[in-house]
């Protein structure tokens, strides 16, 4: 992995992080969801007129890709109704290397050299550890857990499926702009669907996340699709899971999120494995 990319990598994760931020801090989750959904417009626009129909290979991954973000969107949205930023968020994200991996050279023929696995299973067990977190009350947070190993299930899907398709498309862009396209367009009316209000909802009190969680989600994505096509897909999809750690210091310093050792040892992990990762070659 070239310096390049990894610092595009890390780039993506600090903005992953914010958007993400933006939904848990916000009381309506469902609406900020949507707004930040519905924010990746203006900068579609600007891409648009550089964009042309990506190649036909790549048109069944596109698809399938808009359906596995409708359900990772959900049971995101979902996760940070019971639990924290920094627990759901980890668990969503941490477990998504792991299977990535595994899918990777079981399925996929890829070879990982021993400090890359070593890296991955950091980032991921690191992470994982954090379904041990404790409510104020005590008691485990179970459902949140359980909800966030689910949305890692659909990260871990998106990702090999984009992986895929990106390099089938011929050109990154063309297949992003399609995907954000899709991605609008189906969860917009799922969204519509469940709430007839929610586009006037997002101009009354969205237009924060439809703006800066919007274009942060655009090209924290965009950015993580190019890495795609220049790296081992499970390399970029464990490098971006260090968004952990910025997740971690946005929901204790500005969401009052208490820290315990569970899980400032899980985010020493994750910086552990992304410094393992970064000298890596692959």
């Amino acid at each position: 992995m070239t310096t390049t990319v990894f610092l595009a990598v890390i780039g993506a994760a600090v903005m992953h992080a914010i958007w993400n931020a933006l939904i848990k801090g916000g009381n309506d989750k469902m609406l900020n969801m949507t707004a930040v959904i519905f924010g990746h417009l203006p900068l579609l626009l600007l891409l648009l007129p550089f964009a042309s129909l990506p190649a036909p290979a790549s048109w069944p991954y596109l698809a399938g890709s808009v359906a596995l973000h409708l359900g990772y969107q959900w049971f995101l949205i979902n996760s940070y109704q019971w639990g924290d930023l920094s627990q759901v968020y980890p668990i969503a994200r941490g477990s998504a290397p792991l299977i990535v991996a595994a899918v990777s050279v079981v399925f996929l023929g890829v070879a990982l050299a021993p400090i890359e696995a070593i890296a991955i299973a950091l980032i991921g067990c690191g992470i994982i550890s954090l379904c041990l977190v404790r409510r104020s009350d005590g008691l485990r947070n179970g459902r949140a857990a359980v909800l966030a190993l689910i949305t890692g299930c659909f990260i871990s899907a998106y990702s090999l499926t984009d992986g895929t398709g990106a390099r089938l498309a011929g050109n990154v862009l063309d297949y992003y702009a399609w995907h954000t396209i899709g991605n609008i367009l189906v969860f917009g009316t799922f969204a519509h669907i469940r709430r007839p209000t929610i586009v006037r909802d997002i101009y009354q009190r969205g237009k924060i996340a439809f703006f800066i969680g919007g274009s942060a989600s655009f090209i924290a994505y965009c950015t993580v699709m190019w890495a795609f096509t220049n790296a081992p897909i499970a390399l970029v999809v464990a490098l971006r899971e260090t968004s952990i750690v910025f997740a971690l210091l946005i929901g204790v310093v500005f969401l009052g999120e208490k820290l315990n050792l569970v899980k400032l040892a899980s985010t020493m992990m994750t910086v552990c494995g992304a410094v393992l990762l970064r000298f890596a070659r692959s």
